[in-house]
């Protein structure tokens, strides 16, 4: 079907049509969260507002902005004189995204359909480049890091926020812990693309210094995810959020399920308080900038 085409090109292929039809069915979803899921994870949009250094009047990229954050909290901050473009592979994110813009009335902040590896977009542009829970799923992240200093202009500011080990982020593993107690889960491939592909300290860095940044670092941040939600609402919230986990909760007896339900409710007892839920946070903050 693909004779010019060498096989290491069409597991690439393959990887971005299976990422991008896991998060076109939960787009959706995302959007019916986004509230919610802005407020949780502001302490990381912070965090890259100020490892990428943007200020007032930059002109900003963010890449895999899925339904547009944190594209649209450093609209707010880049003010009228400065510029965001928010790229997403999966046209319902991008979709969700210009919605948002549209109702904020934000105007300095637009949206397109884009792969991280090839950027449709002129070299030596921005003043910063963000993401934010994007670069583990990029088929190639050293490409992608590539033509994302391609785009900057020389000496900006590029900044990735990728979760740090699993066992350290009860936001996932409450849930995820119980699941795997009922569906089994195959091994992935070695590196393939996956949440916490970047969790080791030092590996997003190298894939940096690989690509061709400088000046290069790497920060724990620690935080807490906080949301104004009962317990019962966070586990649709999470259970909404990711393809994988309908995936697997699709697998599951009515019995099964309501099992698993009642065991996550109780793992998060003590994470839940009268505001909300609560849960200690851990994700690392990878930064450096054009030569």
């Amino acid at each position: 079907m693909f004779p010019l085409l060498s096989p290491d090109i069409l597991v690439v292929m393959q990887q971005d049509e299976d990422v991008i039809r896991q998060w076109r069915h939960a787009a959706p979803y995302w959007e019916k969260h986004r509230e919610t899921i802005r407020g949780m994870f502001a302490p990381i949009t912070q965090a890259l507002i100020e490892d990428a250094q943007i200020a007032t009047g930059h002109s900003v990229l963010d890449v895999a902005t899925g339904p547009g954050e944190p594209a649209l909290s450093i609209a707010e901050v880049v003010g009228p004189n400065g510029s965001v473009v928010g790229l997403d592979p999966v046209p319902e994110m991008i979709s969700a995204a210009r919605r948002a813009a549209h109702r904020s009335q934000l105007r300095n902040a637009r949206f397109e359909v884009a792969f991280a590896d090839c950027l449709p977009l002129p070299t030596d542009n921005f003043d910063a480049v963000v993401s934010r829970f994007g670069v583990m799923f990029f088929p190639s992240p050293v490409d992608g890091v590539r033509e994302m200093l391609r785009v900057m202009k020389p000496k900006g500011r590029i900044a990735f926020a990728v979760w740090h080990f699993p066992e350290r982020n009860p936001f996932h593993y409450i849930v995820s812990r119980v699941v795997e107690r009922y569906v089994r889960a195959e091994p992935a491939p070695p590196d393939s693309p996956d949440a916490f592909r970047f969790a080791a300290p030092g590996k997003l860095l190298n894939i940096l210094n690989e690509a061709g940044a400088a000046a290069s670092s790497e920060r724990l941040l620690q935080f807490r995810i906080e949301a104004p939600v009962s317990a019962k609402d966070f586990w649709a919230l999470r259970s909404e959020m990711s393809d994988k986990l309908q995936a697997k909760l699709a697998t599951l007896s009515h019995d099964q399920l309501a099992a698993v339900r009642h065991e996550v409710l109780h793992g998060l007892q003590p994470y839940s308080t009268d505001r909300g839920v609560n849960f200690p946070a851990e994700v690392l903050i990878v930064s450096g900038r054009k030569p």
